[in-house]
């Protein structure tokens, strides 16, 4: 394992650990609104604390990029984040709102960008204890079993993950009908409420496609290697690589993500990010 990878894994099972602790006593759970259905807990605070500070404490020098905190640059990074040689892209508990209701879908998020290149990922399922993980080059991981996209051609046969707007719905009836067509032309849709894991689940062939508007990068980043080095494909719904950023992403096993493009990309479907998610 790359000695990077293994300091975000050892960061993202340290989160999993208080995670874990304060799922057992949700009652006395201190909830807070940062704007329209999106909330925040102390957990998701001290999760955070404890993954960047194992983060700076191997690597200083690093630039950071996280969900609660924003941008926090380490001691060595004097130009911008966007253009910090290692900028670690960090979401300490993707699906909040599953958490304080006790639905057991929500991850940690660990990615590590340089120059712009997501090179390192880890999502990590603290409830099942499911750990995957990615660097460059060498392929994607689940609990150090190599994964691969779904084998599906089809997207009659394909089961479909996605997200629905829910901090500001001015755009609810155009992803409606998006999710209008997609339901009518896939085998089902899922939808459970936690993108980083919807995105490993397609790198390990249990969705054959996601997509989703309104991510914000931290959502998208580490998913993203995953899916690509299990041999899948990542883009926005023009397809192009730039989706960390634009808040558009749709990723799918090959041929299932060339069928997503054209339905995502009929006249009729056209829809412009909302707008909802940090932007650099």
């Amino acid at each position: 394992m790359h000695p990077m990878l293994t300091v975000a894994v050892r960061a993202a099972r340290r989160a999993g650990r208080i995670i874990n602790r304060a799922s057992l006593d949700l009652d006395q759970l201190q909830v807070a609104r940062k704007q329209r259905n999106d909330f925040v807990t102390e957990v998701d605070h001290a999760s955070e604390q404890a993954i960047i500070e194992t983060l700076l404490t191997a690597y200083p020098d690093h630039a950071i990029l996280a969900e609660e905190s924003g941008h926090n640059a380490g001691k060595g990074v004097a130009k911008g984040f966007h253009e910090a040689d290692h900028l670690w892209v960090i979401d300490p508990l993707d699906g909040t709102t599953n958490f304080i209701h006790g639905f057991p879908q929500y991850a940690i998020s660990i990615a590590l960008m340089q120059r712009g290149v997501v090179t390192q990922a880890v999502v990590y399922d603290p409830n099942r204890d499911e750990l995957f993980t990615a660097s460059k080059g060498s392929g994607a991981f689940l609990n150090d079993r190599r994964i691969r996209v779904s084998k599906r051609t089809r997207l009659d046969e394909a089961l479909v993950g996605t997200g629905f707007p829910y901090r500001q719905l001015d755009h609810i009836d155009e992803y409606l009908h998006m999710f209008k067509m997609v339901t009518e032309r896939a085998a089902a849709v899922r939808r459970p409420g936690a993108a980083a894991l919807d995105l490993a689940y397609v790198a390990c062939a249990r969705y054959d496609a996601f997509f989703e508007f309104g991510l914000a990068p931290w959502d998208v980043a580490a998913g993203s290697l995953l899916i690509t080095e299990a041999g899948g494909l990542v883009g926005n719904f023009s397809g192009d690589s730039d989706y960390i950023f634009t808040e558009q992403v749709v990723a799918a096993a090959p041929k299932v993500f060339a069928a997503m493009l054209n339905l995502l990309n009929t006249k009729s479907a056209e829809v412009k990010a909302p707008g909802t998610a940090s932007n650099p």
